[in-house]
């Protein structure tokens, strides 16, 4: 739902588009004032739109599912490669979550939705989502560094993945559980205020990473209250999800992509020659 107000931003022109005046591409995009209860009217839509295409949503939680097991089982038997499988899902992660915005553009177009075109949306700007997820694979890896380093200082050394696991477990080092919970908050809300809009805008604008990033954090900034309940959405569906044995992604994790694609259109004003936040 969007709320324009007489003090709307205007967010980074997109690049690479032609047909477009120059003077009405800088002010094409402008952020919207939001509501406390957008989120939820997001959820909404998102719902809609699953079982608007079930087959294709369930098709594409199953991923989410898999997804989750195959990091839950590295997690379990070889933590030391962690980093390195979820790097590469920081590649595959938004090329999934491309398919499912595209499901919800499409059908917002009055299209019938087809596993095809959804599995190869990120065609167009395979560049520019392959940028953005090596921007959030630089931020993960400084997390890392900073999660060892935690480690290092409060265990004298990295000790294996057992004993930290049962050290975490005794109230002596609570004020490193703090402290760890604590970098992983300000690394958490960085990607959170950086990426809450910007793929999908990569996608359907065909925007710079970094100008979609930019988008996204003036859109936090304008919307703090709407934002911090949106993520709190985010953060309690996901983990919900996780149980039992992630079979929840098969459903929120399609909804959860869905509403993101609606929160996009509602945060950012679309150019005028759009219709209902589709392209005429």
């Amino acid at each position: 739902m969007r709320h324009p107000d007489s003090h709307t931003e205007t967010a980074p022109a997109p690049d690479g588009r032609t047909g477009v005046d120059a003077s009405a591409a800088k002010t094409a995009l402008c952020i919207n004032r939001l509501r406390a209860d957008d989120p939820l009217q997001w959820l909404s839509e998102g719902w809609q739109d699953f079982l608007r295409a079930p087959f294709l949503s369930l098709f594409f939680g199953a991923c989410f599912v898999v997804m989750g097991h195959v990091l839950l089982l590295v997690a379990e038997k070889a933590p030391a490669y962690v980093m390195t499988l979820s790097a590469g899902w920081l590649l595959l992660g938004p090329l999934l979550c491309l398919g499912v915005y595209d499901i919800s553009r499409q059908l917002q177009k009055g299209r019938k939705p087809a596993l095809g075109h959804a599995l190869f949306a990120w065609l167009p700007s395979a560049g520019k989502v392959a940028s953005f997820a090596a921007i959030l694979l630089a931020v993960q890896w400084l997390w890392s560094r900073v999660s060892l380093a935690l480690f290092a200082i409060n265990f004298d050394g990295l000790p294996s993945t057992e004993r930290a696991l049962a050290a975490l477990r005794t109230p002596d080092n609570l004020s490193f559980i703090i402290a760890y919970c604590a970098v992983g908050a300000v690394f958490a809300f960085l990607v959170f205020i950086t990426s809450v809009i910007a793929i999908p805008m990569i996608l359907d604008r065909r925007t710079s990473p970094v100008a979609a990033a930019i988008t996204s954090v003036k859109a936090c900034l304008k919307n703090p209250l709407a934002m911090a309940i949106w993520a709190a959405l985010v953060t309690l569906l996901v983990l919900a999800a996780t149980l039992p044995w992630f079979l929840g992604l098969l459903v929120i994790g399609p909804v959860l992509g869905y509403a993101t694609w609606h929160a996009y259109l509602s945060v950012v004003t679309p150019p005028t020659h759009w219709h209902g936040g589709a392209r005429a």
